[in-house]
């Protein structure tokens, strides 16, 4: 009896989104799910499915383990601040000729009583925090990202973390630890009891960070908001589908499969 080797599809992850997705694709008969994690993020649980750490030297080496590994299909479910893992995907896929999904979460929208100040990237939303007239900021951009802070003197940055990086924090800071799922109520007592004038957020999109924007929404607190870099264009390589949930990467997963099995027979 011929053995028919399942189908691999490859998962860029380190999201909540690409945990959902492995989660779907895992029960699909005949589907072989890899979760591809950042070796510089730790995340909470490792997905269902195979799992691979240590990245793939660039555009070249992933398209080198797409072809040795069959992958069918690759789902970049990365942060939407990740462009260059994003860049090096597009690369990659249309390189080793793979179909390429993005899964990204979509952007927040603000709302009305919202006092958004948009900024073009970390630097720029480090400027704005200097040139304000804020005491304190609560700067909620994740442990990877505070890197242009580390030399801000002024305002004092209260941050919202879940867990303390290893690299060295902006000096003088206060960390207040977020112990569990955020909650506006949360969230604004941090606020309140920290005196906090402004806040600093990145526009990570999905329910988990969201909170924060309400409750500065309810103290009436401006909000510097670092806008999702623009992915660079490769050239030669068409920009890929999107979805903006695990569901819908999972049809558009099945229906490409379907469509590779199609050619092969």
């Amino acid at each position: 009896m011929q053995h028919i080797a399942p189908e691999h599809v490859l998962v860029l992850g380190g999201t909540t989104e690409a945990r959902a997705l492995a989660q779907e694709l895992v029960d699909l008969p005949g589907v072989r799910v890899t979760t591809s994690l950042p070796v510089t993020r730790p995340v909470p649980l490792d997905p269902p499915g195979e799992v691979f750490r240590g990245g793939f030297a660039g555009a070249g080496g992933l398209a080198a383990w797409l072809r040795h590994q069959q992958v069918r299909a690759v789902v970049d479910a990365t942060s939407p601040f990740a462009a260059r893992i994003t860049a090096r995907a597009v690369e990659a896929c249309a390189f080793a000729d793979v179909p390429l999904l993005t899964l990204e979460r979509p952007a927040w929208v603000p709302q009305p009583g919202d006092d958004w100040r948009p900024a073009a990237d970390l630097d720029a939303a480090r400027d704005a925090l200097g040139a304000g007239p804020w005491e304190r900021a609560l700067v909620a951009v994740g442990g990877l990202h505070l890197g242009p802070l580390v030399h801000l003197t002024r305002p004092r940055l209260v941050l919202r973390l879940s867990r303390l990086p290893e690299h060295p924090l902006p000096a003088g800071c206060e960390v207040a630890l977020r112990r569990r799922t955020a909650d506006v109520d949360g969230e604004r007592a941090v606020m309140a009891a920290r005196g906090v004038g402004v806040v600093l957020t990145t526009d990570s999109g999905g329910p988990g960070g969201a909170a924060v924007l309400v409750a500065a929404r309810e103290l009436a607190l401006p909000v510097v908001v670092v806008r999702r870099p623009v992915v660079p264009a490769v050239e030669g390589a068409p920009p890929a589908p999107r979805a903006a949930h695990a569901a819908q990467a999972a049809t558009w997963v099945r229906e490409t499969l379907d469509a590779v099995g199609a050619r092969g027979r």
